[in-house]
């Protein structure tokens, strides 16, 4: 699985093989075909379903569920990037209703429910994936952020402790989000800058999303011009990456763009709002004002998990 700027999941391109095994030996999601394929193979496979003999069903069933699965994640992704989300967790439910209780699915499931501020829902699909996957850090990462968003401040830093204990000793992007969890609830700020300098220490390229970490926690330890110093580096690095995705934009799919798009400005619209924090602490009014507005049209938005 990959993570996205605050080391939770990021739904994958669904191009690996139907039905593969992954180097834990579980099964993984089945490969998403291209835009308007899933419909078209979904239609010939209940079709077939309908006229083959029942003894051939054990082999035309598969087809069907993979048919529907990779069918419903390209429509929750389609509504997701059109902020339909709603419509993007019905697509998704269909997804895990046909696939299983897949862990990578529920965490899926459970960002999205977060995003239409279902911190509840969130929580209960992270701790499901959990119990399916208990030695993964991903549903812990997931479960601290939306204990985050449901103002459950203790359980939240609890999920990202659990989550740096299951990726093992220095991983850099447990210690990432462990320190932007502690930030963001406001507790253990030196632990928290101790995470996130031991997390740039392992890490040579100095991943934006760990500079805007490391901008957040020093603001909050009153370092405001050391703060801002680090955020300029993090904004300037994720407008680079928008920059270089728009580059791509006639060889790649639309709305695969789209959402790539969409992550780039949410990660925006938070640096944005920690400039603007920082800036507002040493009287710089109107670089923060400039940069609160910035934000709010990025769609920096807490109780949708955007913060």
């Amino acid at each position: 699985m990959r993570y996205d700027r605050d080391g939770f999941p990021i739904p994958p391109e669904f191009d690996v093989p139907a039905a593969a095994a992954d180097e834990a030996g579980r099964q993984t999601v089945p490969a998403r075909p291209r835009a308007g394929t899933g419909k078209r193979l979904f239609i010939a496979a209940v079709i077939a379903g309908l006229v083959v003999p029942t003894f051939v069903a054990p082999v035309v069933m598969p087809m069907i569920r993979e048919a529907v699965v990779a069918w419903s994640l390209e429509q929750a992704t389609l509504h997701e990037v059109q902020d339909d989300l709603p419509t993007a967790v019905t697509h998704m439910s269909r997804a895990i209703d046909w696939y299983g209780k897949d862990p990578e699915l529920l965490c899926m499931r459970a960002m999205l429910l977060l995003e239409n501020r279902d911190a509840a829902g969130a929580i209960a699909d992270a701790t499901l994936a959990a119990e399916e996957m208990p030695m993964s850090p991903a549903p812990a990462r997931v479960l601290a952020l939306a204990h985050v968003v449901a103002g459950a401040p203790e359980a939240a830093v609890e999920a990202a402790e659990l989550a740096v204990r299951l990726s093992g000793p220095g991983d850099p992007e447990a210690l990432n989000h462990r320190a932007y969890i502690r930030a963001l609830v406001g507790r253990d700020l030196s632990e928290a800058l101790a995470d996130i300098d031991a997390a740039l220490a392992v890490r040579d390229d100095e991943p934006v999303e760990f500079l805007d970490t490391r901008g957040f926690v020093l603001h909050l330890l009153g370092r405001q011009q050391e703060a801002i110093d680090q955020l300029n580096l993090a904004i300037d690095g994720m407008q680079r990456e928008r920059r270089q995705a728009m580059l791509l934009a006639e060889r790649v799919d639309r709305v695969q763009l789209a959402r790539r798009l969409r992550w780039l400005d949410h990660s925006l619209a938070v640096m944005h709002h920690h400039r603007a924090l920082a800036c507002q602490a040493i009287g710089l009014e109107d670089q923060a004002e400039q940069d609160f507005e910035t934000a709010r049209k990025k769609g920096f938005d807490p109780s949708r998990g955007v913060m």
